[in-house]
């Protein structure tokens, strides 16, 4: 329960981040993520170490200290969260890892979508759709798309 609830919870983390460190203080990293990549990583990517960082922490306090034990579960959910995000928004969306694969489900084209309409704007100011894998309803795709 603490991994799924800590994976729920990185949502919200992710997101308010997402708005407020990576299109606020931190877009001299986020920038290269709306800019066309040169090679296979961009600056953004540090975020993806930073990120990890609590991750490893809580897993091996966790390991170590058994009065503490439930810290590494908090660390598996956060790893949890970091693998889909890897899956859905680094392979699905920007197809960093070249797939043949089409969304079908609803929930994945209004997730692409989403994305894709985060990514319109170039700057940090103007952008919607900070979620990385919940879009609200708002975002599904007209038909045309």
């Amino acid at each position: 329960m603490i991994v799924i609830a800590t994976f729920l919870f990185m949502e919200f983390v992710a997101w308010f981040t997402h708005k407020y460190v990576m299109h606020g203080l931190l877009w001299s990293w986020h920038r290269s993520h709306h800019t066309h990549r040169k090679g296979v990583l961009e600056k953004n990517d540090l975020f993806a170490v930073v990120f990890s960082i609590p991750a490893i922490i809580l897993i091996i306090t966790g390991s170590l200290f058994p009065s503490v034990h439930l810290l590494m579960y908090v660390g598996f959910g956060i790893t949890a969260y970091g693998v889909f995000y890897i899956l859905f928004h680094d392979i699905l969306v920007h197809r960093r890892i070249k797939i043949k694969y089409k969304p079908r489900s609803k929930y994945l084209k209004r997730l692409v979508h989403a994305h894709y309409i985060h990514h319109q704007k170039h700057t940090k100011q103007g952008c919607q759709a900070f979620g990385f894998l919940y879009a609200p309803e708002k975002y599904e795709p007209s038909r045309d798309h």
